[in-house]
């Protein structure tokens, strides 16, 4: 009855107005179209540039964290298929006046740590000591051996204007799966 699943998966992506919505491997060829398509779709919205300029903004930032981030953990890759565990999830809703962006990935337990220490210091900030914090790891940062200094997630923090709601569910002892939501308004 795949005909039954798909309606059902159809009518919760109308009923959680999802814009897109993709699962797989996070390529740079797939961030280029993904944000050629919110910009179209974007364009078609009836939102003001501000509103647009935040969701797209934030987007990136999410997009380049998934690319960047997803782990090459040869341990995990044996332990799980490959492509599970490069894979993400990333949806992108409309909600009455705000946007929302939902993002999912594997990670080791040991970053999963230090991820969640980042984004508690992160959410403990105002919008002015985050910015002090953006310039002091931008000017202090040194970058990781990904080549970013870890200001995606603060920039998000930033750019969304709401604190990251997020979690990290047990997969097993070494492996985590991070659920990360923003809202965007």
């Amino acid at each position: 009855m795949i005909k039954n699943d798909i309606y059902e998966l159809y009518q919760t992506m109308e009923r959680e107005n999802i814009l897109l919505s993709f699962k797989g491997v996070v390529t740079s060829d797939l961030l280029s179209s993904v944000l050629s398509i919110m910009e179209s779709k974007m364009d078609y919205m009836d939102e003001s540039p501000k509103l647009k300029k935040k969701v797209f903004n934030v987007l990136v930032e999410c997009l380049q964290n998934l690319y960047h981030h997803i782990d090459s953990n040869e341990d995990r890759e044996r332990n799980m298929l490959r492509i599970e565990a490069k894979s993400a999830l990333f949806m992108i809703a409309k909600k009455d006046d705000h946007f929302v962006i939902r993002t999912g990935n594997y990670i080791d337990v040991e970053s999963a740590t230090e991820l969640q220490r980042r984004i508690d210091v992160i959410n403990g900030m105002d919008k002015e000591e985050l910015k002090k914090y953006y310039q002091d790891v931008l000017s202090n940062g040194t970058l990781s051996e990904k080549g970013t200094a870890g200001l995606g997630m603060i920039d998000i923090a930033r750019k969304s204007g709401n604190k990251l709601d997020y979690q990290f569910l047990p997969i097993t002892d070494e492996n985590s799966f991070f659920c990360l939501n923003i809202k965007i308004d």
